[in-house]
């Protein structure tokens, strides 16, 4: 079987991953947890993460019908590692729900005409309007985070953004759209893991992209990229809620459990929607020591 970019991911497991990386990978047993730090040693069982699915897309559905009929608007914005399930995260929140109402907006690399323009000008036509909720797959931090990574703006542009993106998102929020801003934090080798998986499965191999596998040794500088951002841009009205997606069934319930928990809806029921786990579901300060804000590492 021919292997993506010549099989670029296997080649760096191989000879340039840490040793301490290849030897948690060759180790695992399939369903074994690889970062040491994560609070659970096991996957979910399926049953269990079954039946807690069940009754929360009951309560999406509730959700949306709330939001249609009385216009309110909603923004879920899912950030994160690459391979950290952002993508199956929102396929759980969406397979349930009217296509019409609730958009995934993934926008691709920005044309030549969009890079002249303001910054966050081309995500603002996909905001929702009344009744809707819009789910961005990434979103306007690509230039917090994967553009500085790899070059792709300037360090003033950057700056820019940083002083602009607290104004755009408190004025979202002022106008009534409610905002909830997920980040999902996987460790190293579970993400070297999830490429090699991609890597050998033909169904998945569309996912892999060149930033994919360049960016397999740049892990620190995406590190001190994501510390940066977070700590510059959590604030009251607009802050990150961290989920560690090591397990991505436990994920996908505390990004969905997240969401009914922020929002008052007709037919919210508190038993179904269960406690989110602190665990696992937090602020920043649930992220791995170098990825705090300073002053959650003071603490």
């Amino acid at each position: 079987m021919d292997l993506p970019f010549n099989g670029a991911i296997s080649q760096y497991f191989r000879d340039e991953a840490p040793e301490e990386i290849r030897a948690a990978i060759r180790a695992d047993d399939g369903s074994s947890i690889l970062t040491p730090s994560y609070p659970y040693r096991d996957e979910m069982k399926r049953r269990d993460y079954d039946q807690a699915m069940e009754g929360l897309q009951r309560q999406l559905v509730r959700l949306q019908a709330d939001l249609k009929a009385t216009g309110k608007r909603l923004i879920v914005l899912f950030e994160g590692r690459d391979a950290a399930g952002k993508g199956g995260t929102i396929d759980r929140f969406s397979e349930n729900l009217n296509p019409r109402l609730a958009s995934v907006v993934a926008l691709p690399t920005p044309s030549d005409r969009e890079k002249s323009q303001w910054y966050f000008q081309r995500y603002i036509d996909w905001l929702p309007a009344a009744g809707e909720m819009v789910l961005f797959d990434r979103s306007w931090y690509n230039r917090g985070v994967v553009e500085k990574v790899f070059g792709f703006c300037t360090a003033a542009e950057r700056e820019r953004f940083f002083t602009q993106v607290p104004q755009l998102e408190a004025a979202l929020v002022s106008e009534g759209i409610v905002l909830i801003k997920l980040w999902l934090e996987v460790g190293r080798a579970e993400q070297l893991k999830r490429f090699l998986a991609r890597e050998q499965d033909p169904l998945k191999q569309w996912k892999l992209s060149r930033i994919d596998i360049e960016g397999l040794a740049k892990w620190q500088d995406y590190s001190d990229a994501i510390a940066e951002t977070l700590a510059r841009s959590h604030s009251a009205a607009a802050p990150w809620t961290v989920i560690l997606s090591d397990d991505k069934r436990r994920a996908r319930i505390e990004a969905i459990r997240k969401v009914l928990l922020s929002m008052d809806y007709q037919g919210k029921d508190p038993v179904k929607i269960g406690s989110p786990d602190p665990l696992i579901c937090g602020g920043p300060e649930l992220l791995p020591a170098d990825l705090r804000p300073e002053e959650s590492r003071q603490g």
